[in-house]
């Protein structure tokens, strides 16, 4: 069983831990108990097994520049925030940390060596959506649909 693992509370603490740590993915699913059996994603499609964990990205690209972090990361966890409607009851986000070993077909990274680092509380949500809400674009959750 995974050892316990601290609750990342604001969207400032997440953006804190992605400033002073390389490396970092989020991913939506039941936790890294459940993850560890899995040890790889397969391909929704296909049933396909791939060569890792399917993740997101944290780190701040080059491009972002000197805008904030706290930015970044709520649209980082706007971007999937569909995902918990999509795979059904206590699928949430955490933290991880690994290497990337591939892509998967919507050119995730797929993860390996994961080392879980924390989760992140539904507040994080809220306040990534009241964030990326506040700005002038027209952006919205990869799946754009309620269903």
């Amino acid at each position: 069983m995974t050892r316990e693992l601290p609750v990342l509370r604001t969207l400032d603490e997440v953006a804190d831990l992605v400033r002073r740590t390389p490396c970092l993915f989020v991913r939506w699913s039941h936790g890294p108990d459940a993850d560890r059996e899995l040890s790889e994603s397969r391909d929704a499609l296909t049933g396909i097994p791939m060569s890792g964990l399917s993740a997101n990205p944290l780190a701040v690209e080059p491009w972002w520049e000197d805008r904030p972090v706290e930015l970044w990361v709520a649209r980082r966890l706007y971007d999937y925030s569909h995902l918990p409607r999509d795979k059904g009851e206590g699928v949430r986000p955490w933290i991880l940390r690994g290497r990337v070993q591939g892509r998967g077909p919507d050119n995730e990274p797929l993860v390996g060596d994961v080392e879980p680092v924390g989760w992140i509380d539904d507040q994080v949500i809220n306040d990534a959506v009241s964030a990326v809400v506040e700005q002038a674009g027209p952006w919205g959750p990869m799946r754009r649909a309620e269903t």
